[in-house]
């Protein structure tokens, strides 16, 4: 069987509109694929940095795939939240990035986005918080009806992966 080792870690995030951040993560894959060892998702502490706009959190992915066939190849896919002085919690953004495809070391900038929701939910969304989310997270990665949300651009969260290749030359993956 090839083996795919994904070791590395969520950096920060910059450009959302506050600070207070942290990151739930998750790896999606298909059904070829096994995880031998690590965690397949997590979650980031909340960071609230005293200077400038990005929120560090360098938490670690040590990840270890077994897999028979290269369809549905490993993507990691985000939700940067918002905690507020009440710990209350608003989702900031979405986004995912596939794992990169080469054996080396890879700094990944993954994009983010939210759903914008209709006139009434922004205006609420101001005073009362909260926002929209998505039903089916699914719709992040699987792009199927993503096309017919409406969305506004959010801030970017760096990744640093690297990513170690075993028996991959078999299937077709030059290293």
């Amino acid at each position: 069987m090839a083996e795919l080792h994904i070791i590395g870690q969520i950096v920060g995030a910059t450009g959302f509109p506050q600070n207070s951040l942290f990151c739930k993560w998750g790896v999606h894959t298909g059904g070829a694929w096994r995880l031998l060892s690590g965690l397949k998702e997590g979650q980031t502490q909340v960071d609230v940095p005293q200077t400038g706009d990005t929120a560090y959190w360098s938490h670690p992915i040590d990840l270890h795939y077994a897999t028979k066939g290269l369809q549905g190849w490993p993507k990691l896919h985000l939700q940067v939240w918002h905690q507020d002085s009440f710990g209350r919690c608003e989702l900031y953004g979405y986004g995912y990035c596939h794992v990169p495809s080469s054996p080396g070391h890879h700094r990944i900038n993954c994009g983010t986005w939210r759903p914008l929701g209709s006139w009434q939910e922004r205006l609420a969304q101001t005073f009362v918080g909260g926002g929209p989310q998505l039903r089916s997270p699914d719709l992040i990665y699987s792009g199927a009806d993503r096309y017919r949300l409406h969305t506004e651009a959010m801030g970017t969260v760096e990744l640093e992966l690297g990513i170690v290749m075993r028996h991959l030359d078999k299937y077709g993956v030059e290293s």
